[in-house]
């Protein structure tokens, strides 16, 4: 139960860290990388934004590492919150929001289009300052309530 619970109280620490990176790294010093995702209609199946992935997937990694290979299993399941996390924002943002894989093309559930406006509403500055709406599963209140009226 604890291994669970550990797993679950990361992945919903991630939305945290995504905001946080999404606003200081990816719209600050990392903009060089995040800038493409910015493009309408950016041509290539892949963006430098994608180095992102990676970036996030090195501590996973290296946490089911350190807990298969040690005593201290505990690890395995932080690294395993944050696979979760990865596998939920790909899910999310590649397929549903900017419809990379034509996957899920309409959808009429509140809360998915509810992520959907926001993340629009994210794009709609193309610049690097300005821009709000930095999460991704948890966003302002006001664009849920738009889709329950």
């Amino acid at each position: 139960m604890i291994y669970a619970l550990i797993t679950l109280g990361i992945f919903v620490l991630m939305e945290g860290i995504t905001w946080c990176t999404h606003k200081y790294v990816m719209h600050g010093f990392g903009w060089f990388l995040h800038e493409d995702h910015h493009e309408p209609g950016y041509p290539h199946v892949f963006e430098k934004n994608d180095a992102f992935f990676v970036v996030f997937a090195i501590p996973s990694m290296a946490l089911f590492f350190a807990g298969t290979y040690t005593p201290h299993t505990y690890l395995f399941f932080i690294g395993l919150g944050i696979l979760f996390y990865g596998v939920a924002y790909f899910l999310v943002h590649d397929v549903l929001i900017h419809q990379r894989f034509k996957w899920f093309k309409r959808t009429n559930n509140w809360y998915l289009k509810a992520l959907r406006k926001a993340h629009k509403v994210h794009h709609k500055n193309m610049g690097k300052e300005d821009s709000q709406c930095f999460g991704m599963l948890f966003v302002p209140l006001k664009f849920f309530k738009e889709q329950i009226k």
